[in-house]
């Protein structure tokens, strides 16, 4: 996986593939093959699978302030590693010699966890190396964006023998990759400079925190979130992304994500006390929760389904309109994206017609001239 020239992570073919493997590729890539089971208990048309619904924080202070919203998912990591339920989470992280850059971390202990606190609003492949994870022989959970955990259920799927292997699949709430170009242009208006660079950070350390970066002679630059992910990164994203179906990690154990409080009908992005939204999707997750709130690593607050749309307006938008996006694009590309089971006929109902025509004729325009 390299960085293209619009700065996101592309396949690099480096010999010949066989007619099994693209045959492979094409079942088990969440781009182009996404598919839930014909019978999936309690689906939500929006939400997806769901067992239970809460907000809540991490008990740990320091792992609570770090996190990007609450902290959940690093103390679940923490929780897990401190338990002896799995040898290791496999979860993305910052490079230690690159700023910039995301890698695949095997955390083991509470401070490898919070080294990889935090969002990483970048290109990430975690699955680049997932054979060597198996081949080690231990068990693992597994913390990544929701198109992540498709391709890994995926994957396992087409390889049982590993099944035993993952414990958890830990997921959190995407509205997808920006480029690295974004970051670059955080860092410049921050006035930083790029070349002194020694650590960066987009979220954390209060909540949602600011972006900041530190360079090598000591000084410190900020910028706030709505300004670097609402002025910046979040017009920076690759277009696949806005082809998703699957923003809420629908196919995880667990979910995690903002838990935004409004105001004027639209989140607030004020700083306070990290608040995660937290879904469990399985048993399994559901199981995992009981057992950390038990053991006191969280702290949680029961929520009503309704409740979530207000914290997350952008997710229950695109599921209503993706539909009309991806005919839209299949159209005008001559190739459709394989959506099954994921309820995009009932979320579009839900939207009024002109809502989803603009959408969807926006994106025929868009494909047209890319293809041309």
């Amino acid at each position: 996986m390299k960085i293209n020239a619009s700065g996101f992570l592309r396949p690099v073919i480096q010999h010949a593939i066989s007619v099994e493997s693209d045959a492979a590729i094409k079942h088990l890539c969440p781009g182009i093959h996404l598919e839930h089971a014909a019978q999936v208990q309690n689906k939500h048309p929006i939400w997806g699978p769901l067992v239970n619904v809460r907000t809540g924080f991490a008990q740990d202070a320091e792992i609570q302030h770090l996190g990007s919203s609450g902290g959940v998912i690093s103390a679940l990591a923490v929780y897990l590693l401190e338990s002896g339920k799995v040898d290791f989470v496999a979860q993305t992280a910052v490079s230690k010699t690159a700023p910039l850059v995301n890698v695949l971390q095997k955390s083991f202990t509470r401070e490898d966890v919070l080294h990889a606190a935090g969002s990483r609003y970048a290109p990430s492949s975690p699955l680049e190396n997932i054979r060597e994870l198996f081949q080690s022989g231990q068990t693992f959970a597994f913390i990544g964006k929701p198109c992540d955990v498709a391709g890994l259920q995926a994957y396992i799927a087409k390889n049982p023998q590993y099944k035993h292997q993952i414990k958890y699949m830990i997921s959190f709430m995407c509205a997808g990759v920006p480029s690295i170009h974004g970051s670059k242009e955080v860092i410049a208006k921050m006035g930083a400079d790029i070349n002194q660079l020694v650590s960066f950070r987009y979220r954390g350390d209060g909540w949602p925190g600011k972006a900041r970066a530190v360079q090598a002679d000591g000084q410190s630059f900020e910028m706030d979130y709505n300004s670097s992910w609402g002025n910046i990164l979040g017009k920076q994203i690759q277009f696949r992304c806005k082809l998703c179906a699957d923003g809420t990690g629908e196919f995880a154990d667990i979910v995690c994500a903002d838990a935004w409080y409004g105001k004027d009908g639209y989140p607030d992005f004020a700083e306070r006390e990290g608040r995660s939204l937290l879904l469990t999707r399985t048993e399994a997750g559901e199981h995992l929760i009981n057992e950390a709130i038990h053991a006191a690593s969280i702290q949680v607050s029961p929520l009503d389904v309704g409740e979530i749309s207000k914290m997350q307006p952008y997710q229950v938008n695109r599921k209503k309109v993706v539909l009309g996006r991806v005919l839209a694009a299949g159209l005008a590309h001559r190739y459709f994206i394989q959506y099954k089971n994921m309820g995009l006929v009932v979320a579009s109902l839900a939207t009024d017609p002109v809502t989803w025509f603009r959408h969807a004729w926006g994106t025929f325009k868009r494909v047209k001239g890319e293809v041309q």
